[in-house]
């Protein structure tokens, strides 16, 4: 997924990208994730008043452990992306002055011509990924004793929880 920044910005034009990427290798290290479709790009890449202005969205299916019950969780992702690029400039040491940029710090700069866009785009992706999936917001999760799972129904533990320092005065009204 490359493109060329001179050209576009040059030009005026727009470039549109759609690809499907295999992300398993990126995904291979997120435990929560089961397993994962493929990845739908569809960007434009636009230049204009010296930057290149990418927007679109990425669109990928994927199948999550939910964390309280660890049930497979099935979920569509769509992800917006919206990045601006500039070439690198070349700043002689009098214009090379650290003040207040304002919008500046929002551009990415890029060494060269080529623009790769795949490492933009996987770092959206982990970024968007949940932290912690849930299979519904009522989820009950697993009895912390037992491990039953709480969604199907009641396990039988005792949930009286005792303050250690007030353990030995439980028996003393017992008769």
């Amino acid at each position: 997924m490359q493109i060329h920044m001179k050209d576009l910005i040059a030009k005026g034009g727009n470039k549109v990208l759609k690809e499907e990427l295999n992300v398993d290798e990126l995904l291979n290290n997120q435990r929560d994730v089961l397993s994962a479709g493929p990845l739908h790009v569809s960007l434009e890449a636009a230049g204009e008043h010296g930057v290149v202005k990418v927007e679109g969205e990425l669109s990928i299916d994927l199948k999550m452990a939910c964390s309280r019950c660890l049930e497979p969780v099935s979920k569509h992702t769509v992800i917006p992306v919206s990045e601006l690029f500039k070439p690198v400039a070349k700043l002689t040491p009098e214009e090379d002055v650290d003040g207040d940029e304002g919008d500046e710090n929002e551009i990415i700069e890029v060494e060269g011509d080529k623009l790769d866009l795949s490492p933009y785009v996987e770092e959206a992706l982990l970024l968007y990924l949940p932290f912690a999936p849930l299979c519904s917001a009522q989820c009950k999760g697993l009895c912390p004793s037992c491990g039953t799972d709480l969604n199907t129904g009641a396990c039988g533990c005792s949930n009286e929880v005792i303050d250690p320092r007030f353990a030995a005065l439980k028996d003393l009204f017992k008769d």
